[in-house]
């Protein structure tokens, strides 16, 4: 009797049944880490800010005003009388808005409502016709008080979301980036290696990192005349005393990582320094990079912010950035203290309030978003 037909088939090496291409295993991990994203709530919720900041900064710079100057305005009423027309449109470049004394009649419509002792001091409306008849939704921003010219505070947080985002990231990338390549380098050779890095690391970390910012701005920003130049100067000196904090953090990740069975198994297979380094040392050391990231990107404008208050004034006082901003707001505060000491009190509590709530948002969410990064990207924190 003749055995029996195997009732297994041979393999053909044919597609599985479907006919399609079995998954990228990269596209496969985004999708992974995706999923585990969108499970974060808070996670979700900083990454919509951090979205809508960026939508903010795009439309900004492509909004027709000054990207160096905040718009200046000139309010009709004025401590010193009368002010002929032309001269308010010369001073203010055709920026005129209609103001009046507070419990006087409104001489017509879309008129703002100021004190007489304070003329600049505009407030906050949430009347929609001011959006396009006086676009001042968040007030003014006085820098001098008794004056009856100001700042557009609504178009310098508008325009200044690109300067803002695009500094803080631009420091706080190089600085890690830097970081992350010494660290990695330090803490996989050891050695001579390990140990004349982290002694010039250690140089750096000895020297508070605000005063170091502030000494290169004092000692070589009096010589740099040009914008672009003072920039590179600013960022260049943050750097400076972000990416040892990088290394510190890297170096003792790497430390715990080339020790991995994974990292000893690529080595016994012949794969190089450079490889390993790459594939295997780096992007198992990124999870402390991103929380150390998300704590610093939201400090940088408020750093500019405290840059600016204490003088050094890099940037003019009419710049459009968020810090700047703050810190042009605190300017007529004392005048305004001495004149509650008389009994005339006026707070302008919209000038603060605007621009630390700006920060505040731009802080919060981009801790939000990468604590979740931190928790969707790292396997034992997934489980």
């Amino acid at each position: 009797m003749p055995a029996a037909a195997s009732s297994t088939a041979p393999s053909t090496g044919s597609p599985p049944a479907g006919g399609g291409r079995r998954p990228n295993p990269q596209w496969a991990q985004v999708r992974r880490t995706l999923y585990f994203l969108t499970r974060n709530s808070l996670a979700v919720v900083g990454l919509a800010i951090v979205v809508f900041f960026v939508f903010v900064a795009i439309y900004g710079a492509a909004y027709p005003a000054s990207s160096t100057q905040m718009s200046q305005y000139c309010g009709t009423l004025s401590t010193n009388g009368e002010i002929n027309a032309s001269q308010l449109q010369s001073l203010c470049g055709g920026h005129v808005l209609c103001t009046y004394a507070i419990g006087t009649p409104a001489p017509g419509a879309n008129c703002y409502a100021v004190s007489p002792e304070n003329p600049n001091e505009v407030g906050p409306t949430w009347d929609l016709a001011h959006f396009t008849a006086g676009p001042l939704p968040f007030g003014s921003l006085a820098l001098e008080g008794g004056t009856n010219y100001f700042l557009n505070t609504f178009l310098g947080l508008l325009k200044g979301a690109q300067w803002s985002l695009g500094i803080s990231a631009g420091i706080v990338g190089s600085g890690a980036l830097i970081g992350l390549l010494l660290g990695a380098t330090a803490g996989y050779f050891g050695g001579y290696v390990d140990e004349v890095m982290m002694r010039i690391t250690d140089i750096f970390l000895a020297i508070p990192g605000f005063l170091l910012v502030i000494v290169a701005l004092a000692s070589i920003g009096a010589d740099i005349t040009t914008f672009d130049g003072k920039i590179a100067l600013l960022m260049g000196a943050f750097i400076l005393t972000w990416w040892p904090i990088y290394t510190r953090i890297v170096r003792g990740q790497v430390l715990v990582t080339r020790e991995q069975k994974y990292v000893e198994a690529s080595r016994a297979s012949g794969a190089g320094h450079l490889r390993i380094v790459t594939k295997h040392i780096i992007p198992n050391s990124l999870y402390p990079v991103f929380v150390q990231m998300s704590l610093d990107v939201g400090s940088i404008p408020i750093a500019l912010g405290g840059i600016a208050f204490l003088g050094f004034n890099i940037f003019p006082l009419n710049f459009p950035e968020w810090g700047t901003i703050a810190a042009s707001a605190t300017g007529p505060l004392a005048e305004l203290f001495v004149q509650c000491s008389i009994g005339t009190c006026y707070f302008p509590w919209w000038q603060l309030l605007f621009p630390g709530l700006v920060l505040f948002l731009f802080a919060i969410s981009v801790n939000f978003l990468s604590d979740g990064l931190r928790d969707a990207l790292d396997p034992r924190l997934r489980r």
